[in-house]
């Protein structure tokens, strides 16, 4: 399986919700403070701070970064069935090389608490915690 990973373009909109939600279903059916996780997509593509990953001509994954302050990977999301085939390294690769491009020199992100497979996840790339507010596990990465 050949995996290739490019700037979204309009078109992804719907194919990249698909995949989004997807990803959060399990999440969703437990976790009733979770945001809408796809939400806004359009808006995010538009900007041109969003990301996908192919395969077969498939999307079946995506990020969005966001750059202000500080850069923020604002979501990360690969299609469960197609998990475990490093499609989460090649789409955090690819917005680690955007940030520290723009002169970050860290990446931030949060994730929720009850979602600890993410937690994990993110220490075996490379993350480390920061802190804990409500729900949210703060995590930051080096560039």
């Amino acid at each position: 399986m050949s995996v290739t990973t490019r700037k979204a373009g309009a078109s992804d909109s719907g194919a990249l919700s698909h995949v989004i939600d997807a990803a959060y279903a399990p999440a969703r059916a437990t976790l009733p403070d979770l945001p809408d996780v796809s939400g806004g997509l359009a808006d995010d593509i538009a900007a041109g701070s969003v990301w996908v990953a192919q395969t077969d001509g498939a999307v079946v994954g995506g990020a969005v970064l966001g750059l202000g302050d500080y850069a923020h990977l604002v979501n990360l999301a690969v299609h469960p069935d197609f998990g475990g085939r490093g499609i989460a390294r090649a789409l955090i690769d690819v917005v680690q090389g955007v940030a520290k491009d723009a002169g970050f020199t860290a990446l931030h992100l949060a994730t929720h608490v009850g979602m600890p497979e993410n937690v994990a996840m993110y220490h075996h790339l490379g993350w480390r915690e920061v802190s804990r507010t409500g729900s949210k596990v703060m995590m930051v990465k080096p560039l």
